[in-house]
């Protein structure tokens, strides 16, 4: 059985309800359950929240809340690795047994549902045990300098500070459209960043984390590209 989880409190503290907002027309939490139920990988579609708003929400969506996550697990300093091991505690406690669990953060909007196939396949294919999305950093930071006290620049990577922009090695970063984990191995590191860890690339369009206002409005910019 495979577990899609949506992690989707109700408080965000730079972008108030933002995983509740309209984008595109529907709630930007829609837009992650939507492309889960049509990616036919998803078993169970589950969202965790503590806020019967969200969980309104959620479920004219068409995702199930079966149980309301603890109010602290809503708070810093709590994560996603707790949220997602509440939830698989709390479904075992109602019967519920996952092999695998496939979390979405729902700031994560522009992920298509082929991308949720893309990244079982590669998970299967590679019988992999830990999987996370990546985006394209939009500045290499292999550039990165150090602004010191005395005032004076020193570079963070100086075997790369001759080097033109081209010829700087790729660098990616977590995006939050995606973790497949192997539900076993996630228990028993307590991470999704256990190894090996697999990478599934995708494009900047569709590597949007809405954190800020501007990275919303960058989202509804990309929407029509990305439907």
């Amino acid at each position: 059985m495979i577990l899609g989880l949506i992690p989707a409190k109700r408080g965000s503290t730079r972008l108030p309800e933002k995983n509740i907002r309209p984008l595109g027309g529907k709630p930007m939490l829609c837009w992650t359950v939507q492309a889960a139920r049509a990616s036919g990988v998803i078993d169970r579609l589950v969202v965790s929240t503590e806020d019967e708003k969200v969980a309104r929400v959620a479920r004219d969506c068409g995702a199930e809340v079966p149980f309301m996550r603890p109010p602290e697990l809503a708070r810093d300093p709590a994560g996603v690795v707790q949220v997602a091991l509440h939830a698989l505690e709390a479904l075992r406690k109602q019967g519920a047994e996952f092999k695998t669990l496939v979390i979405m953060l729902p700031t994560c909007p522009l992920r298509s549902a082929q991308d949720i196939k893309d990244a079982f396949a590669l998970f299967t294919k590679k019988k992999g045990k830990f999987l996370m999305s990546v985006g394209p950093y939009p500045h290499t930071p292999f550039a990165a300098l150090d602004l010191r006290k005395d005032g004076t620049l020193k570079p963070f990577f100086p075997e790369h500070g001759a080097k033109r922009s081209q010829q700087l090695p790729a660098a990616w970063r977590p995006n939050g459209a995606l973790h497949i984990l192997d539900v076993a191995a996630f228990e028993k590191a307590r991470s999704y960043f256990g190894k090996p860890l697999l990478g599934y690339p995708m494009p900047a369009e569709r590597s949007v984390d809405v954190d800020h206002e501007a990275d919303f409005l960058e989202a509804e910019r990309l929407l029509p590209k990305a439907r």
